[in-house]
């Protein structure tokens, strides 16, 4: 059994995996607040409520973006699991080249998505991540990670014209019923998905004009599948990329010699 860790900026990433599968995902809150102690107890309390044995755990990885928290889910897994974690970071093999200028700035949540929808669809590939921002990263035919293109996400974009807004309310983030909207809910239902989507397509239009090739377009995140729905340019929706990419990096970094990932 393997835990996995994908630690963001809104949101930390929980799977554990039996071999290639995935047994169980869950979500925790991002909070520099809370001590490892706190998010020891929360995880305990939903790997049993699946029937889950944390002692069976052989192995553990953690990928993160916040560096505050990444110690405190180092002490976790020791504290949990009696593990100590492989921190996907420098010094631990991808398995992916990564050309842009300065590969050091380039987060390790870019890598883990790159990684793993080249490993399940083949290249080349426009991967969306529908997180804290809409990331468009483009992987090359050979699984090359060639760069990225960020816009502010859905949820962030909809939070901050309700704040700047003061009569504006908060809507839930659904479907909308109309381009036209007849009331406040709906106009904005309408702007905010309708327009993130139309972003969608003119960004993926453009990459793919700038690269030359008809990429497939993979969509990750908790709000991939609102957007896939209203939106024609999306192949593919997988919703743990990241966690099955943190698999890949676990089993590679356990092997003595180097290796590449392969499409499986």
């Amino acid at each position: 059994m393997l835990a996995v860790f994908d630690v963001g900026n809104s949101f930390v990433g929980v799977g554990v995996f039996q071999g290639e599968r995935l047994q169980a995902a869950f979500r925790l809150a991002s909070d520099v607040r809370r001590p490892a102690e706190e998010y020891a107890f929360l995880l305990d309390g939903l790997l049993a409520q699946q029937g889950i044995h944390r002692e069976d755990a052989d192995g553990v990885a953690i990928a993160s973006v916040v560096p505050p928290l990444t110690e405190r889910f180092e002490q976790l897994s020791e504290q949990l699991f009696g593990r100590k974690p492989l921190v996907i970071g420098a010094g631990a093999r991808t398995g992916v080249h990564v050309a842009t200028h300065n590969p050091r700035e380039v987060g390790t949540d870019r890598i883990l998505n790159a990684a793993a929808a080249f490993h399940l669809y083949g290249g080349p590939l426009i991967v969306l991540d529908f997180g804290t921002a809409t990331a468009f990263d483009v992987v090359a035919a050979d699984g090359a990670y060639l760069g990225t293109a960020m816009a502010p996400g859905l949820a962030l974009s909809a939070e901050a014209l309700f704040q700047a807004a003061s009569r504006l309310h908060r809507v839930d983030l659904a479907p909308p019923r109309g381009v036209v909207g007849k009331d406040s809910a709906a106009a904005l239902q309408s702007g905010i998905i309708f327009g993130h989507a139309a972003m969608v397509e003119g960004m993926v239009a453009r990459i793919r004009a700038e690269t030359g090739v008809v990429s497939k377009v993979i969509a990750t995140g908790e709000l991939a599948h609102l957007v896939a729905a209203e939106t024609d340019v999306v192949d593919h929706v997988e919703p743990h990329l990241s966690l099955i990419g943190l698999r890949l990096m676990w089993e590679l970094n356990q092997s003595p010699r180097e290796k590449v990932l392969e499409r499986a």
